[in-house]
């Protein structure tokens, strides 16, 4: 008894495998190892995403369209090449040397693309502003650093918000009520990393060059791992116990549909499961059958066929991963509006007047700041105002559900777009008053009317962005986690490859036939107002599936039940059910 009070009751171990004890190691000490890259690999992200459209239409003569879609695929990749990162964490080398390699990789592109700004055989020359045109060979070395940079965040992403939620033991009150908190102020150190890209490095980069505007991101990542490392002590790291996750996934539905004709038996206990022992002696997770997606159930159904059937255990990890993948697919669409941040509302906002006082001219992407700071903002008043007051109206310890949380978001997100659509109503106004015609022509209207729509779509981050990220931790299968959570960077990807196919479609549909194009490369002659109306009508109706989805989604219980002396964790019904209301 008093070995379970000293240990950890979750079976997390040390780097050698041994296991660690509760008062020594994880929680927020662990955790404070760690804020630190979060920042310094914000702050290199945004530092490059934020104004990269810039430097592919000034220094590399890319168009408005092609430098919209080249963003959008880097971001995109960013985003998405953490699913191989996850799975590799999750099936093989763990969350912390998967983070390890993966780091150094990242690090190499950020050195790679400081050189690609800096060295001169690797740059187009300017003069007086003007640059010539690149060669192929400055061009290929700049988009092999970029995507370098992208391979090294399949790692990292991944696997570093997930390793410092492990260091939080689900089996402790008081480690499980600090988790809660741990998500909103894990990306409170995030907005900061990305507060200093957009204030910063933007001005750096314009005014005093782009290699010190890179160098400054990538010296601070070589610090903060050696902050990392310094850190390993204290950290807990979960045993991998599962077999390979893919293969089963795709094995359950395959059997399902092969027993189609045959009958489900009444008695659950009929269906094919490994005893309690098995999962005690063997520490994984036994999961208990539920009533959802009932159709996977045949998948554990005892027959005659030379088809081995799967367990119920698997057959309810495939029915969690179905349930999220439902939910992920209705959050592509509001990753398709924040992707306007690192775009076109950068380019709305090089058209305007960004004089502040007689001499500073603001850079257009630092305008991406708001985002942050209104996150920074809320955040707390979230966390600390927010989350009490709605606990003790429902008693949910997080104040509001995870979707509730991420409708409120999507609406904020809506409501962001549409201010921009009549933000650009107004532009255009100000351009006809004044018979604006020429792209270099600045519209005589403050840059500061965007202002709300960056502010709003950094509101809206505080419930969807974090909530995203909790909802797919939380709800992913234990020996998946690193895996759930690429659900929530994906789906920030597949909005920025959609929203590149989008502007690419739009363009030449609207262009066709001699058209005026509602993207072109003279935005003073476009009709932007029309695209982002675009974009809020698709978004009306996908959240129209969102409300759909989440009331009939099941929440993942945290239930625990005594078997045979042991205890096991159990995924069964639902803690909370309650249909999502806004």
């Amino acid at each position: 008894m008093e070995a379970a009070k000293v240990y950890t009751q979750d079976g997390t171990v040390d780097l050698q495998g041994r296991p660690v004890l509760a008062s020594r190691t994880g929680r927020w000490k662990a955790c404070s190892f760690l804020l630190g890259y979060e920042a310094f690999e914000r702050m290199a992200f945004y530092g490059i995403a934020s104004n990269l459209v810039n430097y592919l239409t000034t220094r590399l003569h890319e168009d408005t369209i092609s430098s919209v879609r080249n963003v959008n695929n880097w971001s995109g990749a960013v985003w998405i090449t953490p699913i191989a990162g996850a799975y590799i964490a999750d099936s093989y080398i763990g969350r912390f040397w998967t983070f390890t390699a993966s780091s150094l990789i990242y690090v190499l592109g950020m050195i790679l693309l400081t050189m690609a700004v800096t060295v001169k055989s690797l740059r187009p020359t300017c003069t007086n502003g003007v640059c010539n045109k690149a060669s192929s060979l400055q061009i290929a070395f700049f988009y092999t650093s970029l995507y370098t940079i992208a391979i090294g965040a399949g790692g990292t992403k991944p696997n570093i918000s997930t390793f410092g939620a492990d260091q939080f033991d689900n089996y402790s009150i008081g480690e499980k009520k600090q988790k809660v908190s741990f998500f909103n102020w894990w990306m409170f150190s995030s907005f900061l990393g990305a507060l200093f890209a957009t204030l910063g490095l933007v001005y750096i980069q314009e005014n005093l060059g782009w290699g010190l505007g890179y160098g400054i991101p990538t010296v601070g990542l070589l610090v903060s791992l050696v902050v990392f490392y310094i850190g390993t002590p204290f950290y807990r790291h979960k045993v991998i116990k599962s077999d390979n996750i893919a293969k089963d996934l795709v094995r359950v539905p395959i059997v399902a549909f092969k027993n189609r004709k045959l009958q489900c038996p009444s008695d659950i206990l009929e269906l094919h499961e490994f005893d309690s022992h098995y999962y005690k002696s063997t520490g994984k997770r036994q999961v208990h059958q539920t009533s959802t997606f009932r159709f996977l159930d045949k998948a554990a159904i005892k027959s005659c066929s030379r088809e081995s059937p799967c367990t119920v255990t698997k057959v309810e990890v495939a029915k969690r991963v179905l349930g999220l993948t439902l939910i992920w697919l209705v959050t592509l669409i509001p990753s398709t509006l924040w992707a306007q941040v690192n775009t076109l509302f950068v380019k709305q906002g090089t058209t305007l007047d960004r004089k502040l006082g007689s001499d500073f001219q603001i850079p257009a992407a630092s305008l991406g700041s708001f985002v942050t700071l209104s996150m920074l903002v809320s955040v707390p008043m979230y966390d600390q105002y927010f989350v009490p007051f709605m606990r003790k109206k429902t008693g949910n310890p997080r104040g509001i559900t995870i979707l509730q949380r991420l409708g409120i978001g999507f609406v904020i997100q809506i409501v962001a777009v549409a201010v921009a659509s009549a933000v650009e109503v107004k532009r255009m106004r100000v351009i006809k008053e004044f018979n604006i015609t020429s792209p270099k022509q600045v519209v005589p209207m403050s840059i500061f009317w965007l202002l709300p729509q960056y502010s709003l779509l950094g509101i809206g981050d505080v419930f969807n962005a974090i909530g995203l990220l909790e909802f797919f931790y939380d709800q992913s299968p234990e020996e998946m986690q690193s895996l759930g959570t690429t659900f929530f960077t994906s789906g920030i990807g597949l909005g920025n490859f959609l929203n590149s196919f989008l502007v690419t479609m739009i363009d030449k549909i609207t262009s066709k036939g001699g058209g005026k194009s509602w993207i072109g490369d003279n935005l003073n002659d476009s009709r932007l107002d029309y695209y982002y109306g675009f974009l809020v009508v698709i978004s009306v109706v996908n959240m129209g599936l969102f409300l759909l989805a989440a009331s009939k989604y099941v929440y993942k219980s945290d239930d625990t039940k005594e078997v045979g002396g042991g205890c096991v964790q159990m995924e069964a019904k639902a803690l909370d059910t309650s249909p999502l209301t806004l």
